[in-house]
C-alpha cells in the first residue's frame, strides 16, 4: 500500500471518530451534557439556597481508608448570598452515598437495593442534614482546622477573619433522626470566638497548621500576611505583618512537616516561602507563572512537591529541592485547563496524583506516576468505539469531570481514597472515578 494513501486513510478513519467534548466558546455554555455511568463509582449533585465560594472536609470519627459503599462525609462552607446579611456558614452531613448503578449489573443493584428503596421513599440520591449560623458578609474562604474539625476560620469579604465554634451544628447533624432529615432550621446567630480586624483589605488565603495545633495564617488583597497562634484558648495575632508580595496574596499553605514554614502565591506571579522565625522577609521569592498565582498546595505524602494554578490555565508542579529565584525550574507544566486554574489538592492516598479545578467549568484528575506509552495508545485506538483524543492530551490526565458551572474549589476526602467534593456556581458534587483510588468492592 501507498505510504502516503495508507496515512490519509489513517487520518479520515480518526475524523470520523467520536470526539472528546471541550469547552471553548459562548455557543458551549448552551450544550447539554449526559454523563456515562460506567465512568463512576460514584456521582452526586445538590446544592445550598446560595453559591458558595469555598468548602472544607471536615475530618469524623468513621474510620480511614473507607472502600465500602454507600459513603458518609460532613463538610463545612460558607455563602455568596444576594444580600450581606442572608450569608450563612453551613454545616452538612452527607449520608447515604450511593454507588453508581452501572448497565452491566443494574438488575442485581435494583433487586438488592428494593428494601432501601422501600426507607428512602424510593430515590437515589444522598440524605442531607443541615445546620448553619449566620455570617458577616460573604465567606471568601472557610477552612477547618485538621486537628479540631468543629473549629474553622473564615474570610469575609468585610476584610475581617473570624474564628468560629461550630461543635454545636456539627453534634446536631451528627445526631439527627429520620424524622429531622430534609428539614433545614433556620440559621443560629452565634457570636465567632474571634475576629481579627487588622488586615487592611479583603482576602482569601487562608490556611490551618496540620503540624502545630491552632496555628492559623491569613493573607489579603493588599499583599500583607499574619499568622495567629493559639494561647489558652484564644488566639494571639502578630501585629506586624509579613510583606513580600507586590499584589494580592491569593493562596497560603503551612508546611505538612515543619511547624515554622508555609508558603504563599500571590497575583504578582511568585511563589514565596517563608520562615515564621525570620519575619522580615521570604526565605525565597520566586517567579512561577506568567500570570496571576491563583492556587496551590503542598504535596503530604512527597513533601518536596508543591504545586500551582494561575489565571492564564498553566498548571505546574514544582520541586522545592530544586527550587531557587535564579533559574526555576518546574518539574511538569500542563496547558490543558483553558481558562484560570481555581483550585488544586494533591490526593491524600497516592503522592503523584492531584485534582484541578478551572473556570473553562472542567475538574482533572492527574497522575504524574503516568508516561505516555506508544503501544497502549495505539491499541486504544484501534477500538472502533473510543473516541479520538485531543492533540493536546496529556498522558497524565486521569479523568475530566464536566459538567458544572464555574467551579470553585475541590477537595479529596482523606478518609475515603479517591472520593472528591466540589463546590461550583451551580451546587456541589461528590464524585469518585472508576480509575481513581482503590477499586471499589
Amino acid at each position: 500500500m501507498d505510504a502516503d494513501r495508507g496515512d490519509g486513510e489513517a487520518r479520515e478513519a480518526r475524523r470520523k471518530r467520536p470526539e472528546v467534548w471541550r469547552p471553548g466558546s459562548a455557543e458551549d455554555e448552551d450544550v447539554e451534557l449526559e454523563y456515562d455511568e460506567s465512568a463512576y463509582d460514584a456521582l452526586h449533585a445538590f446544592s445550598h439556597e446560595w453559591p458558595c465560594l469555598s468548602l472544607d472536609v471536615m475530618r469524623d470519627d468513621l474510620g480511614e481508608g473507607r472502600e465500602v459503599f454507600p459513603h458518609e462525609m460532613t463538610i463545612v462552607t460558607g455563602t455568596q448570598a444576594m444580600e450581606a446579611t442572608k450569608n450563612v456558614l453551613s454545616v452538612i452531613r452527607v449520608s447515604r452515598i450511593k454507588k453508581t448503578r452501572r448497565d452491566a449489573d443494574a438488575d442485581e443493584d435494583m433487586e438488592a437495593s428494593d428494601s432501601d428503596d422501600d426507607e428512602d421513599g424510593g430515590s437515589d440520591a444522598p440524605t442531607l442534614t443541615v445546620a448553619s449560623v449566620v455570617h458577616h458578609g460573604c465567606v471568601n474562604r472557610l477552612r477547618a482546622m485538621p486537628q479540631r474539625p468543629s473549629t474553622c476560620a473564615s474570610w469575609s469579604d468585610s476584610g475581617h477573619v473570624m474564628i468560629w465554634d461550630l461543635s454545636a451544628q456539627l453534634k446536631k447533624v451528627m445526631t439527627s433522626t429520620n424524622d429531622s432529615k430534609g428539614k433545614i432550621d433556620p440559621p443560629s446567630r452565634v457570636t465567632p470566638t474571634q475576629v481579627f480586624t487588622g488586615h487592611k483589605d479583603e482576602g482569601y488565603a487562608l490556611d490551618w497548621s496540620s503540624v502545630c495545633e491552632g496555628r492559623l495564617a491569613s493573607g489579603d488583597c493588599a499583599g500583607a500576611i499574619h499568622t495567629w497562634d493559639m494561647v489558652q484558648g484564644k488566639w494571639d495575632v502578630g501585629a506586624t505583618p509579613y510583606t513580600g508580595h507586590y499584589s494580592s496574596v491569593e493562596d497560603i499553605q503551612w508546611s505538612p512537616t515543619e511547624r515554622d514554614v508555609f508558603i504563599s502565591c500571590s497575583a504578582d506571579q511568585t511563589v514565596c516561602v517563608w520562615d515564621t522565625r525570620q519575619r522580615a522577609k521570604p526565605a525565597l521569592r520566586v517567579k512561577t507563572h506568567d500570570s496571576d498565582v491563583n492556587v496551590l498546595s503542598w504535596n503530604r505524602l512527597a513533601n518536596s512537591m508543591v504545586a500551582t494554578g494561575a489565571d492564564d490555565g498553566s498548571l505546574r508542579i514544582w520541586d522545592l529541592r530544586n527550587f531557587n529565584e535564579t533559574n526555576a525550574q518546574f518539574v511538569a507544566n500542563f496547558t490543558f485547563h483553558r481558562a484560570a486554574v481555581t483550585s488544586v489538592d494533591w490526593a491524600p492516598f497516592d503522592s503523584a496524583m492531584l485534582a484541578s479545578s478551572s473556570a473553562d467549568n472542567t475538574v482533572c484528575v492527574w497522575d504524574l506516576a503516568v508516561e505516555r506509552d506508544a503501544e497502549e495508545e495505539a491499541a486504544a485506538l484501534a477500538a472502533k468505539d473510543n473516541a479520538a483524543p485531543p492533540e493536546d492530551l496529556p498522558p497524565q490526565l486521569m479523568f475530566v469531570h464536566q459538567g458544572l458551572k464555574d467551579p470553585k474549589e475541590i477537595k479529596w476526602h482523606r478518609q475515603i481514597p479517591g472520593a472528591c467534593v466540589t463546590t461550583a456556581a451551580d451546587g456541589f458534587n461528590i464524585f469518585k472515578a472508576y480509575n481513581v483510588g482503590p477499586a471499589v468492592p
